[in-house]
């Protein structure tokens, strides 16, 4: 019972996860609104605004400056962790969502000739990563969740 205990009371484990709770609820209330539409996806996807990637680490991080000093090994770990993930966020997956827009366009545009037939899987994912934008305020939500629960 100890570790469930010591697990509810990890204010720094809660800071990160209330901090993506909040991003992804925020990302499904912005693309309701934008788009007039609900989509469940929205709820546990990655991809859009705000970045929840980007608020759950920089939460972590946040909360253990807080909880255990800029000196301290938690937060070395989790500031290098937070830097892979918005590079991540920002690099790496926003360019394979490109990449998935310009395969879906050149796979309509040969499904439509008659050049292939349709196969399963042929609809690739494009909303995977983030804009700078959309990183900067996952960014700022995550440090202020950090601030407010660290």
């Amino acid at each position: 019972m100890q570790f469930f205990s010591d697990l509810i009371h990890n204010r720094v484990l809660i800071a990160a996860l209330a901090a993506w709770t909040i991003a992804q609820l925020a990302k499904v209330i912005l693309y309701t609104i934008v788009n007039k539409e609900f989509k469940f996806e929205r709820l546990v996807g990655s991809g859009g605004m705000p970045s929840s990637h980007a608020a759950t680490v920089c939460a972590l991080m946040t909360a253990a400056a807080m909880q255990f000093g800029a000196g301290s090994f938690e937060f070395a770990v989790s500031f290098v962790l937070a830097g892979v993930v918005l590079y991540d966020a920002r690099g790496v997956r926003l360019e394979t969502g490109k990449q998935a827009v310009t395969i879906t366009a050149i796979i309509d545009h040969f499904l439509k000739e008659g050049t292939i037939i349709e196969m399963p899987e042929m609809e690739l994912k494009e909303l995977i990563g983030h804009t700078p934008f959309q990183v900067l305020i996952g960014s700022i939500l995550g440090i202020g969740i950090g601030l407010w629960l660290g």
